[in-house]
């Protein structure tokens, strides 16, 4: 399809004089608007003002420039269409065979943190998404380009084929721009919305599409196909950056998430070993060389071929030390790597080093894709934001009291449970896991795998549960194995025989009121 008269509309500029250079040595005709005529001019590119096509001014601030039949008849009328044709030349309508437009910049004015909510309106395109959309529709004789990145293929196509472009370009153009002005609608929609409706309400629509970032090595098995989905056009609260090593696969993303919500626990120095969406070892420490020990140290059977996450920067001594440990790791995580670390661990061909340096930017719901549709809650907020209230709020409900010395190893394991898919179960002593129990079925299960995991390290160890304890077997368990005090949320019909149970053995239990399931 031969072109002969183009229409340039663009609030970004980037790259178009080369695409504008090859029009004109094309003697294809050029109509533009505003700045973007302006620059065509000023760079010596011959270049028509839409005015002079429409023979009516732009008005109304610039809110009306191409809102035109000779504009969107030149775009829409089928050029095989006897008919359609007549009447076209009937009311002087020429045809517009190439629109090069793209929108104002709406998603990046309301991400500026001053915007006012008139400035962000002004922002809201009508002729350029009208003008894209009409060429769109038409294809079949009307190319339409919506994105700079678009501008080497189409001077390439115009090149080759001396000012026409192919029927396969068109469709692949035109399919383009319907996904980018619905993108452009729905953040208008939402933007418009957060600003009419409750904010303490869950939103009443899920408007967003994800776009596959990435094809990922293989699913949950090596014969399932997967890939990596972001949202479209979305403003990332948290990302990555892959360093070295293989490509990621489904599972090591999973862990890796996993590892994200263990460390964000914590703001003191501390480092986790993830394995099959839990953790094996979790520890705080002042010193990060030896939170990473420890961390490894709780369960370093199931340590072999987790995931290292810390939540400072790794230097070379962290980086040796988890190397002398580990003899097999599938990934590192930190926000930052010194040069010397890198060095160190780069040695591993094929270990997979993460930065991380957003860690703590979180959004404020969580998303599960399920076969019936998406299930939306709130975020469970890492404890360490509540900390303080917390502390004050401990309800103890047994004679035996800890010292005050010790409850923050017992916050420690609250919050280490917190991150255990349930029934979850954690033993510590002072700020590290020595024994964990999760995703069992049975709450007494799990106990009895956490003490098996600690061996002699459950005396005087302390005890978290994610949730209430529905038998006082438990306690006899726990007793069994020298526990000194638990925390858990209470609220068990069962309550008074769990706490009878901590008496008569003399531990002392603490009620948080707040259950923390992970599913």
């Amino acid at each position: 399809m031969k072109i002969k008269r183009s229409l340039i509309s663009v609030s970004d500029k980037t790259s178009l004089l080369p695409l504008a250079r090859t029009l004109q040595r094309l003697k294809i005709e050029i109509f533009s608007t505003g700045g973007t005529l302006d620059l065509l001019k000023k760079n010596k590119i011959k270049a028509k003002a839409v005015s002079e096509l429409t023979q009516f001014p732009e008005m109304l601030g610039g809110r009306v420039k191409t809102l035109h039949p000779k504009v969107h008849g030149g775009l829409l009328f089928l050029r095989g269409d006897r008919k359609q044709a007549k009447e076209a030349k009937q009311h002087g309508i020429e045809p517009i065979d190439l629109v090069v437009v793209n929108l104002y910049p709406f998603r990046q004015t309301i991400q500026k943190p001053s915007v006012k909510f008139e400035e962000a309106v002004e922002q809201i395109d009508i002729g350029g998404p009208t003008m894209l959309r009409s060429g769109a529709k038409n294809f079949e004789s009307v190319t339409v380009v919506c994105d700079p990145l678009d501008y080497p293929k189409l001077i390439e196509e115009l090149t080759q084929n001396k000012g026409a472009t192919s029927h396969e370009l068109r469709q692949e153009l035109a399919a383009k721009v319907f996904r980018h002005t619905s993108s452009y609608d729905r953040e208008i929609a939402r933007y418009l919305a957060s600003k009419s409706s409750d904010s303490n309400e869950l939103p009443c629509r899920l408007d967003v599409v994800y776009e596959r970032s990435e094809t990922l090595r293989y699913g949950e098995n090596p014969h399932q196909r997967a890939a990596l989905y972001r949202r479209e056009g979305g403003e990332l609260k948290f990302s990555f950056k892959q360093l070295h090593g293989k490509q990621l696969s489904y599972n090591n993303l999973l862990d890796f998430e996993a590892a994200v919500d263990v460390l964000r626990e914590f703001k003191a120095p501390a480092a986790c070993v993830v394995k099959h969406n839990n953790p094996c070892g979790v520890s705080e420490n002042g010193e990060l060389v030896l939170a990473v020990t420890q961390a490894i140290e709780c369960d370093p059977l199931s340590a072999y071929g987790g995931i290292v996450g810390l939540n400072r920067d790794c230097d070379d001594e962290t980086a040796k030390t988890i190397l002398e440990k580990l003899s097999f790791f599938e990934i590192i995580a930190a926000p930052k790597f010194s040069k010397e670390a890198l060095l160190q661990l780069t040695n591993r061909k094929n270990l997979r080093i993460l930065e991380i340096p957003n860690l703590y930017d979180t959004g404020p719901y969580d998303l599960k894709f399920t076969k019936m549709g998406v299930l939306l809650q709130d975020r469970d907020q890492p404890v360490v934001l509540t900390e303080a209230k917390l502390k004050k709020s401990l309800k103890w409900v047994t004679k035996t009291k800890l010292p005050s010395r010790d409850i923050d190893s017992l916050i420690f394991a609250w919050k280490c449970a917190k991150v255990v898919r349930s029934n979850a179960i954690v033993l510590v002593q002072g700020k590290k896991t020595v024994g964990i129990g999760g995703g069992q079925m049975s709450r007494v299960d799990s106990v009895k795998i956490a003490c098996m995991k600690a061996e002699a390290r459950t005396q005087g160890s302390l005890l978290a549960s994610d949730a209430f304890f529905p038998m006082a077997d438990n306690i006899d368990v726990a007793h069994e194995y020298g526990i000194g005090a638990i925390i858990q949320p209470g609220g068990s019909i069962r309550d008074p025989e769990v706490i009878e149970a901590c008496d008569r053995h003399g531990i002392a239990m603490a009620f948080t009121g707040t259950r923390h399931f992970k599913h």
